[in-house]
């Protein structure tokens, strides 16, 4: 599975490369991510910086690692996810110029094994309808942030 979706932003680029790359705030615009911490003596993003993200969704919350697998500033910011060594997850943030700012595009690849595909058939939501939803979520609310009044 996988899903992208895009929003234009009047803000500068690397306005909105800062933001979303700072994974620690991702809490506030997420309605699945919670936070985090950097790991490894990282203080925020780089190629290969790791990232224990905290999530939560209805009764359930759980740990995830990001590792940095992309880092293009201003351009891409990607990681991919992991639960313990079971793949989760690959999410990458395209920023592009455009005459009014940027434009942001927001991509999941949904990598989970069977293991994990069999856990989450046993919650009482669609995990790609959820992230569709979700990343449109994201996507507003960063807009909102990044264009609120200073």
């Amino acid at each position: 599975m996988k899903h992208t979706d895009s929003i234009d932003i009047a803000a500068a680029p690397e306005a909105a490369f800062a933001a979303l790359s700072d994974l620690p705030a991702m809490g506030g615009r997420s309605p699945e991510n919670t936070g985090g911490v950097w790991l490894g003596g990282a203080s925020g993003p780089s190629l290969g910086a790791r990232f224990r993200g905290t999530n939560a969704h209805g009764e359930d919350s759980w740990a995830t690692v990001a590792t940095v697998s992309d880092f293009d500033p201003p351009r891409r910011f990607a990681f991919n996810v992991t639960y313990g060594k079971l793949k989760v997850a690959r999410w990458v943030f395209d920023v592009e110029a455009t005459p009014e700012g940027c434009r942001v595009t927001e991509s999941w690849t949904d990598q989970r094994g069977v293991v994990l595909k069999r856990y989450a058939d046993t919650r009482d939501y669609d995990r790609a309808e959820f992230t569709r939803e979700s990343i449109r979520t994201t996507l507003e609310r960063l807009k909102g942030e990044l264009e609120a009044p200073a």
